[in-house]
Parts: C-alpha cells; sequence; structure tokens
C-alpha cells in the first residue's frame, strides 16, 4: 500500500498493511534538509522540499505545510518577529486586538493575494504535485481558541471569557470564518487532510471549551469535510479535563499531546476514533534510545488499542538522533491494529 492508501483505509475501518506512521516535524525537517528555519517558514517550496526528503528518508505517510501559528495573523496585520532558527512568534506585548474595537476594523484577508497564507496554499500546492498520488497532503490551520490568543493576546482572552463573553463570541466568529477560507484554498490546492491547531485550549477548562470553543471546532471540521478532506486536531498540552468534547468535534483524527494518556483518550472518545501519538517528544523521542522509544510507542499503542496511528507528543524536537526517530517507522511497519 502507498501511505495514502494505508492512511486512507485505516480512517475508513479498512484492513492495513501495517500501522500509519504520521509524526509532526517542523523544525526537525528542516534541519533534515539543511535549510534555516526562517527560508522554512517564509518559502513555501523550501518548506515543501524539506517535508519530501524527511518524510521520503523516514517512511512517513504523509507530508505537511504546517511551520508556525503565525500566518493568519501576519496577513491580518499583527506584529511578527522573526529569527534565523526557530519558528517566527506573534508579539503578544503588542496584540492586533489589544483594543477590542479594532474587531470591528478586520477585514478577512484572502488566502490568494500576496502574505504568508498564500505561501502556505503554495507550499500545499507543491507537495500535492510532487508526493500527492502516494502520500496525504496535509494542509493546516489554528483552531478558533488559538487564533482568538494569537489575536488578542493568551491572558488578555482569558480574562474575556469572564469578563466580555461577547466579545469572545463575536471574535470566534470572525476567526471560524478566516479559518474556513483558509482551509478550503489550501484544500482546493490538493490538501487531502487538514490540520487543525488549537493549543490555547488546554488552558481552559470543560465549561469555557464547551461554551465557547467546541461549537467552533465542530464547524470547521463540518467545513473541511464539506470541502472534500479530512480534519486532524491536536491541542497542544494536557487536555485530560476537554478529551470528552476533543471527541465530539467530529474530527478524523484526534492528535494528542504526550500530556494526555491514550487509555484516557479512548475511554473518553469511544473506541470508533482514531487516535494518534503520543510518546514525550523530548524525555522519550529527542532524549531516549531507540530501545526506550520503541518500549514506549508500544505502550502508547497498546493503550490505543485499534483504530491508531503512530505519532510523537507533538512535534519532533530539533536535535532528536535519527535512530530514535527510525525506531518508531520500524515500530510502524512492524505492527497492524
Amino acid at each position: 500500500m502507498t501511505g495514502k492508501q494505508r492512511v486512507l483505509a485505516a480512517l475508513a475501518g479498512q484492513p492495513v498493511d501495517r500501522l500509519p506512521l504520521m509524526p509532526i516535524t517542523m523544525m526537525f525537517a528542516a534541519d533534515t534538509a539543511g535549510v534555516s528555519y526562517r527560508a522554512y517558514a517564509s518559502h513555501g517550496e523550501v518548506l515543501a522540499q524539506a517535508q519530501l526528503v524527511t518524510a521520503e528518508r523516514y517512511g512517513f505517510d504523509y507530508v505537511s505545510a504546517i511551520s508556525d501559528p503565525a500566518r493568519e495573523a501576519s496577513d491580518l496585520g499583527a506584529t511578527v518577529e522573526w529569527f534565523d532558527s526557530q519558528p517566527p512568534a506573534i508579539v503578544e506585548g503588542r496584540a492586533l486586538l489589544a483594543d477590542k474595537a479594532a474587531l470591528s476594523r478586520l477585514r478577512l484577508p484572502d488566502p490568494a493575494a500576496p502574505g504568508r497564507m498564500r505561501d502556505r496554499v503554495d507550499a500545499v500546492r507543491l507537495l500535492a504535485a510532487s508526493a500527492g498520488e502516494t502520500r496525504i497532503v496535509e494542509g493546516w490551520v489554528e483552531g478558533p481558541c488559538a487564533m482568538a490568543a494569537d489575536l488578542r493576546g493568551v491572558n488578555t482572552l482569558m480574562l474575556d471569557f469572564y469578563d466580555d463573553p461577547e466579545f469572545v463570541e463575536r471574535l470566534v466568529a470572525f476567526v471560524l470564518a478566516m479559518e474556513i477560507r483558509f482551509a478550503q484554498a489550501q484544500i482546493q490546492a490538493g490538501a487531502t487532510l487538514i490540520g487543525v491547531g488549537d493549543a490555547a485550549a488546554s488552558l481552559i477548562g470543560p465549561k469555557f471549551y464547551e461554551r465557547f470553543v467546541l461549537a467552533g471546532e465542530c464547524a470547521l471540521v463540518r467545513a473541511i469535510h464539506q470541502a472534500g478532506a479530512l480534519a486532524r486536531l491536536h491541542i497542544c498540552g494536557n487536555t485530560r479535563r476537554i478529551l470528552r468534547g476533543m471527541g465530539q468535534t467530529g474530527a478524523d483524527i484526534v492528535d494528542l499531546d504526550f500530556l494526555s494518556p491514550l487509555e484516557e483518550g479512548r475511554a473518553a472518545m469511544g473506541e470508533a476514533q482514531i487516535l494518534l501519538g503520543n510518546i514525550d517528544p523530548v524525555r522519550v523521542l529527542r532524549d531516549g534510545t531507540p530501545e526506550s522509544v520503541t518500549a514506549a510507542i508500544a505502550e502508547c499503542h497498546r493503550q490505543a488499542g485499534r483504530r491508531y496511528i503512530v505519532g510523537a507528543g507533538c512535534e519532533v524536537p530539533r536535535g532528536t538522533p535519527p535512530g530514535n526517530l527510525m525506531a518508531l517507522t520500524r515500530y510502524a511497519r512492524e505492527h497492524r491494529e
């Protein structure tokens, strides 16, 4: 089977020849290709080539256009700081929506216009042309909570949940419209899967998650499905209190960070949900040995049971020994459901 066939079959509940393998690589991919991270995050052709090289070297079943959470915010006019060897960062002290009244003046960016959103669309197009027949091509968008935090400032947004819930609802509605448009553009360019990263959602409890975030994640997943693609939900951090809600989003793949045990995810989401992950990316994958990586991913597989995809609990870190990452590859190649 090709990687694309393998992932699609696994998601459809059909037999596969082995476990799918879909770890997130960003800085690791740039280093593998020998390019600076500034170039990786700012030039779609550099990102695409690095992803292709990394996927081929380690036998991944997919390639991804993920790079950083600042693309949409950049095109809206947010202040972003750039670095040569790490991802660009939104400057929270100069948040675009430090003044809530500025929301009414924002206009939805066009993913086809010159900017960082179009650069990701271009990367997806290049990946689809080179690998779309044999590997899943993943685009990426920010989830409603993460993007709201990027625009407002994460600490300020946490206060808004209490102080101005109506503003939060208006902000989430704006974000949702933008991310749906961005996802559609990537799907039209050839993405067969859209990753949704909603990191800030791990900072809130079930009450606020279900009131302000869950409906937006559900709507985003529905729009991705309606546009003809699959959806992968990844929320960085400890999501143990919102696992049940994550399983209600309709995401085809729920990618759990290492702080949330897979056995708890399975119990909260049921046997039908595809789970991905989720060994500790630093202490186990980067700092361990091939033997300890193999033992850890075997335990993840045991906890998840059937309907499982091999991956790390968040991004494969820069500096991970190739032999440790190859341990994930070997495990996936040697095991089925």
